[in-house]
């Protein structure tokens, strides 16, 4: 794609995304998420093959079905309280006809199977911007509309949400579809304390995004989309093989990594409102995602698998400067827990 199409591209994406964090008519919300729809299309169609054409036409089809009841129940909530203002939501059928289209634009379960399939047939860098950016939108309009929504509906969505991200993991060699199974369980943790703690989902988000967008970049520098292609890291760059070590454990959430801080603090939050069931059963699907995540630990950092001679050498050779990105991205990523008692805003 030429450099003009793309920044033309990526600017209306980012506009869209724009439109739809800072209007508060129904309206302008609805065509904030047209044009990010839209113009994400050709990004995930940028290495053209049918397998890429698929994943398009898949997103395109589920995302219009979302805009499409997002519209109705925006139509419904017009015709009930005469306003197109996002604050009021006092029907309930439109609040969870809002919730459900939210809840597929995002590929929270029972929405969630276009995720991984969209995610395997396009480039890691399409992949990147479609596990991270893609989320911001819905998730905001979810964040602003939480007094409205039946808690019950978005709850069960959300245990329903790690439970597949966790158990669909589990058989994968694929590091996309892994990284998309990733990302249905932590909108499970991102959207569940919405109803009880909204700024912990906004700093679940934000590690979220931080460690999600790290490990992309280490794929993407490695050439990595197979657990075997990246068994091989300790032949071309000794040093990532310590990074992706850190970085799949603090996105399995193990302490004292900065991907344990959200989980702690809404396990936290549950318990201070009198849920004792709903946490522990969280701890233990979290048990699913940490058990992928150490598998690929263990192929990247623990073993060393064969190779020939002439390859050892190879990481004398590799250019590093490019890895100056990751350097702040990694250390946000694992090394948040200890100014976690600064965060007091939070309680």
């Amino acid at each position: 794609m030429k450099p003009p199409i793309l920044i033309m591209i990526m600017t209306t994406v980012m506009s869209g995304t724009m439109i739809v964090l800072t209007s508060s008519h129904w309206l302008m919300i609805w065509i904030g998420f047209e044009m990010n729809m839209l113009a994400i299309i050709p990004i995930l169609m940028k290495n053209f093959s049918p397998r890429a054409t698929e994943a398009s036409t898949k997103y395109f089809l589920i995302q219009a079905t979302a805009s499409m009841l997002l519209m109705l129940g925006i139509i419904i909530n017009l015709t009930t309280s005469g306003q197109w203002t996002i604050l009021k939501l006092p029907n309930p059928m439109a609040s969870n006809l809002l919730t459900i289209a939210l809840a597929m634009k995002l590929g929270m379960s029972p929405f969630h199977f276009w995720v991984p399939e969209v995610t395997q047939g396009i480039p890691l860098s399409s992949g990147m911007i479609l596990l991270t950016w893609q989320k911001i939108a819905p998730l905001s309009i979810l964040y602003q509309i939480t007094p409205s929504i039946n808690p019950n509906l978005l709850i069960t969505m959300a245990i329903a949400s790690m439970l597949a991200g966790g158990w669909g993991g589990l058989n994968q060699t694929q590091l996309r579809k892994i990284l998309a199974y990733s990302s249905i369980a932590h909108m499970g943790w991102i959207t569940i304390i919405m109803m009880y703690n909204p700024t912990l989902t906004l700093l679940n988000l934000t590690i979220y995004i931080t460690m999600t967008l790290g490990t992309f970049m280490l794929f993407m520098y490695n050439s990595s989309t197979t657990t075997l292609s990246l068994s091989h890291t300790w032949n071309k760059l000794p040093l990532m093989t310590s990074l992706i070590l850190a970085l799949m454990l603090s996105l399995g959430g193990l302490p004292p990594l900065s991907g344990f801080v959200p989980k702690w603090l809404i396990i936290q939050e549950l318990t201070k409102n009198d849920m004792i069931i709903l946490p522990t059963f969280m701890a233990i699907t979290a048990l699913l995602n940490l058990y992928f995540y150490m598998r690929l630990s263990y192929t990247t950092a623990l073993t060393l698998f064969p190779s020939t001679n002439n390859m050892k050498m190879k990481w004398q050779f590799e250019n590093t400067k490019k890895m100056v990105l990751l350097s702040p991205l990694i250390i946000i990523s694992t090394m948040l827990l200890p100014i976690t008692p600064m965060m007091s805003i939070l309680d």
